[in-house]
């Protein structure tokens, strides 16, 4: 499902247009992102809960070369689903 698919389900579910659905949606995803910016934990019980997790500096291999790199750390998105979310996909 892509984000217009999404819009149109949110928009027939909740009864109501579909520019008010992505103005929904929109506003969730940009509240979501700006908590995450912060450092903040996003939890919606039930569903799940995003978070940032810290990955430490590492050494790879460029695969072509077999040379060996330096991978440098960096912040990432986590997202861990709830129950409820968790047993719908059982």
């Amino acid at each position: 499902m892509n984000k217009s698919e999404l819009v149109e389900s949110m928009a027939s579910a909740a009864g109501i247009s579909k520019a008010a659905a992505e103005k929904s949606l929109t506003a969730f995803l940009d509240a979501v992102t700006d908590a995450l910016a912060k450092g903040d934990k996003v939890t919606l019980v039930g569903f799940g809960t995003f978070s940032v997790s810290a990955r430490a500096a590492r050494q790879g291999r460029n695969p072509q070369t077999g040379a060996t790199i330096k991978i440098p750390s960096r912040k990432v998105a986590r997202f861990k689903a709830g129950s409820k979310l968790a047993d719908a996909v059982k």
